[in-house]
């Protein structure tokens, strides 16, 4: 397992995650003239945009997230997006939350296997990076938090060596190999199949470096050829016209991690058949996580310090719906396998070391389910995660 893992996961999950929020904040959207004071505009999304993006990019956040340290657990990690979604006026809904939170995942996961080299998941990151500062053009300040990003991701993995990559991007493997949740999106493209397992090409292009399948040299104990056999294969493979830029600014050259949503498609998530048999069998251990103080301590580093933005005086926290009608939202609510509902941890992290150690302690013997009601009303559906932060 890669110490250095996390920083990629969380910025590529969190570019998703934007990806995901700017297309159902633009379908919902009303013109500013016409809107009622409870429905959106395109002046709240932007804001909400800035203000997630904002939060994401922290100085201290990142300080923390760029340090050396294994991954946790898939629990932890949502806890910390479920923080990031809820960081401005925007609400969402048990139902939407998971919806977002799969949406993420999987894209991400169809990314990693992707790559054609492990460098390139790099690359990836970049990507959503270039297009996270598109969202936030007109907000020089924001800018600047994301280009220190960008510095500290070349300064932390521009010297790695290949090797050290190949270990980071099976340690991603590890953490998405049992996610199978079918996405339209996927689906329609036939990358996806219907048990929500992706199908991976055997035709493209070829990792930069490398030469097209198809000979085999043969060496002596000089190192000098001395014979060549052709094969035939079953892929269409080209060589890459050249490798994509790692700098500040340049051609990524590599589309993995662009906006796939940039073209307005409906995106739905289906519990692959396959998924819901597993379900019944992958209930956890109740009993106490041995884990479960390194992972509060980590939790309250990373948001402890980070400002919720509340809806104040007669200010109303708008809630997004990610699925089609509030019936369809409400259904998912009902319907998704308990044992694949993320549960909200509800954290009070404060400076106070003794605070924490206590609420490491109190997680390790306690599992304290969140269970929010569907169909919650506009600005009503706020996170037990967020009181008290």
């Amino acid at each position: 397992m890669s110490a250095r893992t996390l920083p990629l996961l969380f910025l590529n999950l969190g570019g998703e995650m934007l990806y995901i929020l700017d297309q159902r904040l633009r379908a919902q959207s009303i013109p500013g003239e016409k809107a009622r004071k409870d429905e959106w505009t395109d002046v709240d999304r932007k804001r909400v945009m800035n203000d997630i993006i904002t939060t994401m990019f922290n100085k201290k956040f990142m300080e923390e997230l760029f340090k050396p340290q294994e991954l946790y657990s898939k629990k932890a990690l949502r806890t910390v997006y479920d923080r990031l979604a809820h960081a401005s006026i925007m609400r969402l809904n048990q139902a939407s939350m998971d919806k977002l939170y799969d949406l993420m995942t999987m894209a991400f996961k169809y990314q990693v296997l992707l790559c054609p080299r492990p460098k390139d998941l790099l690359l990836v990151t970049f990507n959503h990076l270039d297009a996270i500062k598109d969202f936030i053009r007109d907000a020089p300040s924001i800018l600047n938090q994301v280009d220190e990003t960008f510095r500290q991701l070349i300064e932390m993995y521009g010297s790695l060596s290949d090797g050290e990559f190949q270990l980071i991007r099976q340690t991603l493997l590890i953490f998405f190999q049992d996610m199978h949740i079918r996405v339209s999106i996927f689906l329609k493209d036939k990358v996806q199949n219907s048990n929500g397992r992706f199908v991976l090409p055997i035709s493209g292009p070829v990792p930069w470096g490398t030469e097209i399948p198809g000979l085999i040299r043969m060496f002596n104990h000089n190192g000098d050829e001395v014979k060549r056999t052709e094969f035939t294969t079953d892929g269409n493979y080209v060589i890459p016209q050249r490798e994509g830029s790692f700098d500040l600014y340049g051609d990524r050259v590599l589309k993995l991690g662009t906006n796939m949503y940039s073209v307005s498609r409906p995106v739905e998530t289906h519990m692959a058949g396959s998924s819901k048999s597993l379900a019944s069998h992958a209930k956890e251990n109740i009993a106490p996580n041995p884990l479960a103080k390194e992972e509060m301590n980590f939790l309250a580093r990373l948001i402890g310090g980070l400002e919720i933005k509340k809806p104040g005086g007669s200010e109303t926290g708008f809630r997004l719906n990610l699925f089609t009608t509030d019936e369809e939202e409400e259904h998912a609510a009902l319907t998704r396998p308990e044992e694949l509902s993320y549960k909200v941890i509800n954290i009070e992290a404060t400076q106070d070391p003794g605070r924490q150690e206590q609420l490491a302690r109190i997680l390790g013997e306690l599992e304290v389910p969140e269970q929010r009601p569907a169909g919650t009303a506009k600005g009503e559906d706020l996170l037990a995660l967020m009181d008290g932060l």
